[in-house]
């Protein structure tokens, strides 16, 4: 029933940044984005997208984000204190740590991965506001 799977790594994707925020850059406030990001950085405030746009949130390594992150496709590497609402994917690499609620369309989890809360699916991709009251109906039944 159980085999061990040879390749046990999430595959590399062939995704543009338009936009790097890096490791020695810290930014405090609300980040709105168009267009893909990677953070390298430490970030404190909430990340948005546009919901027209299929907008990439990366955090690498060595990044931090301490807030909400909402967009089409979520990956991490780094460090994350805050809900995630990925409407189609999203992906955590060995050795990341989430403290939050993920809300995904669906979702890649390496061996190493730490996730703290709640991991619910959304069902046929519905919006990150009803992703939203899901958490909160889900909080609220604890």
């Amino acid at each position: 029933m159980f085999r061990k799977m040879k390749q046990n790594k999430l595959l590399p994707t062939q995704e543009k940044f338009d936009t790097l925020i890096g490791a020695t850059t810290e930014i405090y406030g609300r980040l709105v984005r168009l267009d893909s990001v990677r953070i390298d950085g430490r970030v404190v405030g909430n990340i948005e997208t546009a919901k027209d746009k299929k907008v990439t949130v990366a955090i690498g390594r060595s990044g931090e984000v301490s807030g909400d992150i909402t967009a089409h496709r979520v990956m991490v590497a780094g460090k994350i204190e805050g809900n995630i609402y990925a409407t189609e994917r999203a992906e955590f690499h060995k050795d990341s740590e989430v403290r939050g609620d993920i809300t995904y369309g669906t979702i890649g989890v390496e061996h190493g991965a730490k996730l703290l809360g709640l991991v619910i699916q959304a069902q046929n991709n519905s919006s990150t506001t009803d992703a939203q009251a899901v958490i909160k109906a889900a909080q609220e039944m604890k």
